[in-house]
């Protein structure tokens, strides 16, 4: 395994398998963005207010509620076994630098980068206007919203590009990163504490780009509950149906612990009052990140088109090219079948008409000469969705492509400059006629209380509202700015007008709690209407805390003029050199080329065999286990496998050259791994572990689901450790358990080896029968992960 970097600190990694690589990516992950995935990782677990106090009990208590980690851990029990070893072995990336993480936790930090990024949220607005203003004032806020997007994308013969937009925050919500091994060679941005690279990618003879279909996957239900002898019910279509319910108690740092209720109906979890939350991620226990591995592998356009045929949520507009010129327009994510009334508001969950039907809506995919994606109504996105953003960047992008501009104009394309007076003077006009409408009267109700959860206030805040929907709700009243402003009046009102529009429209980002920095002071240009989507809320604040948090060039031709930027660094440390060195070329426009020769990138650490699993044996050290290199360590392989007391490894008579051929052909298996046991870094011993059904061994007996093979060698040469073997044996079947899929544990020794039978049956194994594996006579011996558990301490 070895760890490459550019100038800019961004890693490119190559190692000899996917497991590996998949190590390497968390190992590096760790390394780079610590702080970043410890914060992701709480928020997931709703615990996040245990480390930054009060102000994230809101957070926790929505993550309680939707069952985010319950959610997490049902989507990784159903993945396919190959998923689960590559979120097995990024997850032992990670715990190698110390760093708390689980297998499933990357489908948790998933979660908490889309669970509001949906459209339920905006059914509590809609739900509130046509309560307050009438059905008919819903048309008034019917755009973009305060959880939308202003992403983009374009694909034309030869280049995709685009710029993903989300809440700015610091460290940035993408990281740059490029994985190699013999199956593929990806380039691309992922989300920290995912492996793999999901949303926009280079594989080289294809590229990928996703903007946000704006698809309503989402259901709110009104629940009635009634307490009953028997528990909490709930109205159910066929009638009073049986409720979970549990409490939960979240720990505050300098605060009081808070209780929370979680009650589940047989639509999904309440999240607010009374409302329940469904989603197909939820119903099907299925986040799609079985597409992970066949998206890294993809080849073509259509083998991506495919990979992403298994997508989840959120539903994403995708754009894939391939070198042979093969562009498509795909829609991938499940939108639910049901009535059309809950695509707009809450609905009754006892009025049978608003179940979900049985499948999904089609997915579009198509071939296409060129395409462009702003989050707009289209053919591929219409059947999908109910609010959309306005037409006005897709057009304004194809003018721009017609016209020959390169893709760093496109990007940056505004009608307000950060250095116009007239720019300012325009979004002071926007923002004064904001706030006088936030004192119309027709607009009162609006001002109400809704009795939503504070968490939602970015939703359901009136203020917001107007000012995102500034346009609709003039229209809607019949009224212009100038009926609202008198320009006059403006000079005296607001002094700032006469400024440059960035000296307003500075950058905001959220910064993430815990990390002591204050980001530098940035103009910005850009307003939400144009390609360049730095946006503000007009009447609330001109600073800037939604825009692009990455752009990206993608050339089929030559991947290595390709081009990329985040807005702020590869690594989320302030003493980093790589912390900001982005933002001036982000702010500027500017892209980092995408390096793709080995040999101009910075080897920084030479072959990174990092352990994979690390645990301090009382009296003896650190016990560590690292991937075997065949040609690094054969010869103190060879050493210990020549030796009359390791006669049953069946090498005695091996050279150094077979030993090594011998784990370079384990190497090359994505079924069997060796690796190096080492004390305080001093190797101890040889442990492989295997796949039975993909093993000579299934001939023997047969194989169960969750079955899992090792063997081991301990040789400590001339170390003094006493009782190695049993201080170190519940650290191997530790390290053999951890992965939630493994149900028993399977091992051969020689019939002959009887100190190794009877090593096997003091931890626990039940003997089996004696088999004839052909080079060996050996005892079958097996350990149910039920006895090893009732072993463990409580």
């Amino acid at each position: 395994m070895r760890l490459y970097r550019d100038d800019y600190g961004i890693p490119h990694l190559r190692a000899a398998s996917v497991a590996e690589l998949a190590y390497l990516q968390g190992r590096v992950t760790a390394s780079d963005r610590g702080r970043q995935l410890v914060v992701e990782r709480l928020r997931s677990e709703g615990r996040l207010a245990s480390v930054a106090g009060p102000a994230e009990v809101p957070w926790d208590r929505f993550a309680r509620r939707v069952r985010l980690d319950s959610t997490a851990r049902r989507c990784f029990a159903l993945l396919s076994e190959e998923t689960r070893s590559f979120l097995t072995s990024y997850a032992d990336g990670v715990r190698s630098a110390g760093i708390e993480w689980h297998p499933w936790s990357s489908l948790g930090v998933f979660q908490v980068q889309h669970i509001l990024f949906g459209t339920f949220p905006n059914k509590l607005w809609r739900a509130h206007v046509e309560r307050t203003l009438g059905p008919a004032a819903a048309d008034w806020f019917a755009i973009e919203g305060p959880g939308g997007s202003g992403s983009n994308a374009w694909a034309v013969p030869g280049e995709i590009a685009g710029d993903p937009h989300r809440l700015l925050e610091l460290p940035g919500v993408y990281q740059q990163i490029r994985l190699a091994c013999p199956e593929f060679d990806v380039a691309g941005l992922t989300f920290p504490g995912v492996p793999g690279v999901q949303h926009f990618g280079h594989a080289g003879s294809v590229a990928w780009a996703v903007t946000n279909a704006m698809a309503d996957y989402q259901d709110l239900y009104f629940e009635e509950l009634r307490e009953t002898p028997e528990g909490l019910q709930a109205r159910g279509p066929a009638g009073w149906e049986p409720v979970h319910r549990h409490q939960e108690t979240i720990s505050v740092r300098d605060g009081d612990p808070v209780v929370v209720d979680v009650v589940e109906t047989a639509r999904g979890p309440v999240i607010d009052g009374d409302l329940s939350l469904r989603t197909p991620a939820r119903v099907a226990s299925d986040l799609g990140f079985d597409a992970l591995l066949p998206l890294l592998r993809a080849t073509t356009a259509d083998e991506v088109a495919d990979a992403f045929a298994g997508w989840v949520e959120p539903v994403n507009s995708v754009l894939v090219a391939d070198s042979g010129g093969r562009l498509l327009q795909l829609t991938a994510g499940r939108v639910p079948l049901r009535d059309d009334r809950n695509r707009q508001v809450p609905v009754p969950a006892w009025e049978p008409r608003h179940e979900w039907k049985p499948g999904w809506v089609p997915p579009f995919r198509a071939a296409a000469a060129s395409a462009v994606n702003a989050n707009d109504r289209r053919p591929d996105t219409e059947p999908y969705g109910v609010d959309f953003s306005p037409p006005g960047r897709a057009r304004r992008i194809r003018e721009l492509l017609d016209a020959g501009f390169p893709p760093e104009k496109i990007h940056l394309d505004t009608s307000m400059p950060a250095g116009s007076l007239d720019a300012g003077r325009l979004a002071a006009r926007r923002s004064a006629a904001a706030r006088r409408l936030h004192e119309h009267p027709a607009l009162a109700p609006l001002f109400a209380g809704h009795g939503h959860d504070p968490l939602f206030a970015p939703w359901t805040d009136p203020r917001a509202r107007i000012g995102h929907a500034l346009d609709g709700v003039l229209a809607g009243l019949g009224l212009s700015i100038s009926d609202l402003v008198n320009p006059v009046d403006l000079v005296d009102e607001e002094p700032a007008q006469a400024g440059t529009w960035g000296s307003r429209h500075l950058l905001y980002p959220l910064v993430l709690p815990g990390l002591e920095c204050e980001p530098p002071r940035v103009e910005l240009g850009g307003s939400a209407d144009c390609v360049l989507n730095t946006s503000s809320v007009p009447g609330v604040s001109d600073l800037c805390w939604r825009g692009p948090v990455a752009r990206y060039v993608w050339d089929l031709a030559d991947r290595q003029r390709s081009r990329w930027v985040v807005p702020f660094g590869a690594v989320d440390a302030p003493d980093s050199p790589h912390f900001l060195d982005q933002l001036p070329l982000w702010a500027n426009g500017d892209l980092v080329p995408l390096i793709t020769d080995w040999d101009r990138l910075h080897l920084t650490s030479g072959a990174v065999m990092t352990a994979v699993f690390t645990q301090k044996l009382p009296g003896l050290g650190e016990f560590s286990l690292i991937p075997l290199d065949p040609v690094a360590h054969a010869e103190v392989v060879h050493s210990w496998v020549i030796q009359p007391r390791n006669r049953f490894w069946g090498m005695l008579d091996h050279t150094v050259e077979q030993v090594r051929d011998i784990y370079a052909f384990v190497d090359s298996l994505d079924s069997h791994h060796a690796y190096l046991m080492l004390i305080d870094e001093q190797p101890v011993g040889v442990f492989q572990t295997y796949q039975p059904e993909h093993d000579p061994v299934s001939e023997c007996y047969e194989v169960e689901p969750g079955d899992f093979g090792v063997h081991l060698m301990f040789s400590a040469g001339d170390l003094d450790l006493p009782h190695l073997t049993s201080a170190a044996m519940p650290a191997l079947l530790a390290f053999s358990f951890r992965d939630p899929a493994t149900r028993r544990l399977i091992v051969e020794p020689d019939v002959r080896n009887e100190r190794a039978v009877a090593r096997m049956e003091r931890q626990g194994f039940v003997l089996g029968p004696e088999i004839d594996l052909g080079h060996k006579r050996a005892r079958l011996s097996y350990l149910a992960r039920s006895r090893w558990e009732s072993y463990q301490p409580s």
